[in-house]
């Protein structure tokens, strides 16, 4: 099920039991770390007057994100201005947003948040704030990843016990097709400004997943798909897998590519190594076709499932597994000149990867992978035009992947996510063995702290 079908704008009042869960959802998320303004949670009848007040309320509207099951997860709160209020009739609050912490992870928090993005551009709504603690690092990352600006910090927030927590507020203009022409004081009129108005302000994190292809057991990279242009780098990728998180990574992308081509798993004693010899959340692909061998992964500590030639040639088993395994599966689309290939990129198809990209955001997934095969190991730098088409076109995350040979290329990949909200991540594989990339200088830079 499409995750914008699992958000819904409340208009009625809500039957009894959706009251109770959705209760139960707001309490886990104030024990959590708080929501609504309250550090610690009210008696249940404060919170359903609370709820049941909230339809009576002219100036706000209410959603609620549900799993695919129908199970209320979290809410959120788009605040409107007062019609008498000319000067802020263009602006809108989002309030009390979260995701039960039980149910995070899954795409339901971005869903939401698009939800009520889509609802205040239906009211012709120009500039949505949103005010978050500064402990809340989910909710800020996704709103930075949706190109919300964080523009000013409240250095007295809140009071958690005898800490004093900041305050952080951001901002997101949606009229994309009208320039922005800020006021400025005329020159003999001093401005008793302390914060400028070009200010730094927090940048989009994207995440680097170093890659681990396989073949024969040994950690290789190929030119192009090409199976016959492999280069070894190590006949260890156990030792391989260590090396990247002792330098700083936080994720790995590991493909089977002699299961690509078979159709079913090849390097799994490689796999289970990697697994045991590391602690960082894996994305696995190559050879995945049927749902035995997804829950076999995932049981085996695999975080989440990469789905390429099924993608095309088996939607079903896509939505199946989406549904299923909710936030754990990803579709990888390969394409070669902006047409998707299949079974290790050794088929051709007439579909196009924006279309297949529709299709899998339908179906469920969780992320894409956008692989453009022409650059894949070439060094000579990502598809960027291709990659912020695709992600414009789904509101799920996009992972870039294919060219990188060089810290230059990654810069021009983060100023391209300023733009494109939507691209989330980087899959590096050779340059990092050639050591054309330092990973600590990589990290640094998509993790937004240069």
């Amino acid at each position: 099920m499409p995750y914008s079908k699992l958000i819904h704008r409340v208009t009625k009042p809500l039957s009894e039991e959706d009251l109770q869960t959705l209760i139960d959802a707001t309490m886990a998320a104030i024990l959590d770390g708080g929501t609504f303004g309250w550090l610690e949670p009210p008696e249940r009848p404060v919170l359903e007057r609370f709820f049941k007040g909230m339809l009576l309320v002219p100036e706000r509207e209410f959603f609620v994100a549900r799993t695919p099951d129908g199970t209320i997860c979290g809410s959120g709160i788009l605040a409107l201005p007062p019609a008498h209020l000319d000067l802020h009739n263009l602006k809108s609050r989002i309030q009390g947003f979260y995701i039960a912490p039980y149910d995070r992870n899954e795409g339901y928090g971005q869903a939401l948040l698009n939800a009520m993005l889509d609802r205040a551009r239906a009211l012709k709504i120009k500039v949505v704030d949103c005010e978050l603690r500064e402990t809340q690092k989910i909710a800020i990352d996704l709103l930075i990843r949706l190109g919300f600006e964080h523009w000013g910090t409240h250095p007295y927030y809140a009071r958690t016990g005898k800490k004093v927590v900041r305050g952080l507020f951001f901002s997101k203009y949606l009229v994309k097709d009208e320039p922005l022409t800020y006021w400025q004081a005329p020159q003999n009129v001093s401005s008793s400004l302390s914060c400028p108005i070009d200010a730094p302000i927090m940048r989009p994190k994207l995440t680097l997943y170093p890659a681990i292809d396989l073949k024969n057991g040994a950690c290789v990279r190929l030119k192009q798909g090409n199976m016959d242009q492999a280069i070894q780098y190590s006949d260890n990728p156990a030792a391989q897998a260590k090396i990247f998180s002792e330098a700083g990574c936080k994720h790995l992308h590991v493909v089977d590519l002699d299961g690509a081509f078979a159709g079913h798993s090849a390097n799994s004693d490689a796999i289970k190594k990697i697994i045991e010899h590391t602690s960082l959340p894996i994305q696995l692909g190559g050879g995945l076709r049927d749902m035995a061998s997804i829950e076999r992964w995932l049981e085996a500590g695999i975080s989440r499932v990469i789905l390429g030639s099924a993608a095309v040639k088996n939607p079903e088993l896509v939505k199946q597994a989406s549904k299923q395994w909710p936030g754990k599966i990803v579709a990888g689309i390969d394409a070669r000149h902006g047409c998707v290939a299949t079974e290790g990129w050794a088929e051709a198809s007439e579909l196009t990867a924006i279309e297949l990209a529709k299709r899998m955001e339908d179906a469920g997934v969780a992320a894409i992978i956008f692989t453009e095969i022409t650059r894949d190991g070439m060094l000579e730098g990502l598809d960027l035009e291709q990659t912020a088409a695709l992600a414009r076109k789904v509101s799920i995350p996009v992972i870039a992947s294919g060219g990188v040979g060089s810290l230059d290329h990654l810069k021009a990949l983060y100023r391209t996510a300023r733009e494109v909200p939507g691209i989330a991540g980087v899959i590096i594989g050779k340059a990092i063995y050639d050591g054309r990339i330092d990973l600590t200088e990589a990290l640094k830079l998509l993790e937004g702290s240069c």
